[in-house]
């Protein structure tokens, strides 16, 4: 992903594992792919979503990005950039280990896992790749391929390219999944405490100020208790905002989306 650092609350939920705005890898050398045809790894299929990597939306440098419903019938052209050896065996958004030798990259709103047909508009060429993480984060940028799709396509040396991507979704298991992905409410979390006692302090100062549907859940961490502090909940993503700006303003800080 161009992908932001586990410290961003709402991508960490979503699985991420590098640091926003990462710019194009440097040149380096390579042998270009031959032929114009489509080249890949696996048989591209719908997939369920994954459990991590698919939050409503998240943000990322300030700016939200909302995960899309279904990838069926998307296409896009912009401009496409590659990540190595320096994320080679990390973790991506969806859990899975990042292998820069397969044929995968990153999109910031198409649901994970999503089959795409990426195509260097400058030469022609195509490669398929399973999208498994998130980003880029750099304007402009459209997708994040790994370095054997970038090869394909006959782009590592460049950095970049100008692409279009289209979905090989067809609708079967995206559909299926989808519902999950658009939630009929949003909830706020205030924080997060080792101590029932402290989440209720926090709980109470937001009743207090007049925020409703404030609630202590008790969930388990690493086999200790660990009590949440959420509100909500709020219909649409501007009552959300809105609900967040009331939090903050009673003195919860690190508000976030509830997932």
């Amino acid at each position: 992903m161009r992908a932001a650092g586990c410290a961003l609350a709402l991508l960490a939920l979503a699985g991420c594992a590098r640091e926003p705005l990462r710019p194009a890898p440097p040149p380096a050398p390579v042998t270009p792919a031959t032929g114009t045809g489509v080249t890949g790894e696996g048989v591209p299929r719908d997939e369920p979503r994954a459990k991590y990597g698919n939050p409503p939306f998240y943000e990322v440098g300030g700016q939200r990005y909302v995960v899309l419903p279904t990838a069926v019938g998307y296409v896009e052209q912009g401009v496409a950039s590659w990540y190595g050896p320096d994320f080679h065996g990390g973790r991506t958004s969806t859990g899975e280990t990042y292998d820069m030798h397969a044929m995968t990259g990153a999109h910031p709103t198409l649901p994970l896992p999503t089959w795409v047909r990426v195509t260097n508009l400058e030469n022609g060429k195509s490669v398929v790749v399973r999208l498994n993480d998130r980003g880029p984060f750099a304007r402009g940028r459209i997708i994040d391929l790994s370095r054997s799709a970038a090869e394909a396509l006959d782009m590592v040396r460049a950095g970049t390219a100008r692409v279009e991507v289209q979905s090989l979704a067809t609708g079967e298991a995206a559909t299926v999944a989808a519902p999950a992905a658009v939630p009929a409410a949003y909830y706020a979390q205030a924080g997060a405490f080792g101590s029932r006692e402290n989440a209720e302090a926090l709980a109470g100062r937001l009743r207090a100020a007049g925020i409703e549907g404030v609630i202590v859940t008790e969930a388990a961490a690493n086999g200790s208790p660990l009590f949440r502090v959420r509100a909500g909940p709020a219909a649409t993503l501007p009552d959300f905002d809105r609900l967040v700006e009331r939090m903050r303003a009673a003195g919860a800080d690190a508000v976030r989306l509830a997932l």
